[in-house]
């Protein structure tokens, strides 16, 4: 028997969470696997770490510079590459629109283990 596929070419077995499970997690340490799974793609991953990177350097040029610019520069970075990942290839909604700090934490800690050769 075949194996039935997501969209995004991974086994049906690692289908994203209930999205109502992703909002109803009472804790980061509840809340984190989840947000993981959500962001199963590779290529999504890359995405976020993109973006979060680029917000980072944004907010180096609005500390050294004081140019205001930068502020939103940054956050068009961060979130731009995240939801194209979510959008054009996990084909699900940000975790930003379920649990907006919890998912803040959670692209950082996703951020430093990609860093780290941790996931």
């Amino acid at each position: 028997m075949r194996a039935r596929h997501h969209p995004t070419g991974l086994p049906a077995a690692i289908q994203p969470p209930d999205p109502a499970r992703l909002a109803a997690a009472k804790s980061f340490a509840e809340f984190y696997p989840l947000y993981l799974a959500e962001h199963r793609h590779p290529s999504n991953r890359k995405l976020h770490f993109t973006g979060s990177s680029l917000a980072l350097i944004c907010l180096f040029f609005l500390v050294f510079t004081g140019n205001p610019w930068w502020l939103p520069a940054a956050v068009v970075c961060g979130y731009g590459f995240a939801w194209a990942g979510h959008f054009l290839i996990e084909h699900n909604r940000p975790a930003t629109f379920k649990r907006p700090l919890f998912s803040l934490m959670g692209d950082w800690v996703m951020w430093w283990q990609m860093l780290t050769n941790r996931l």
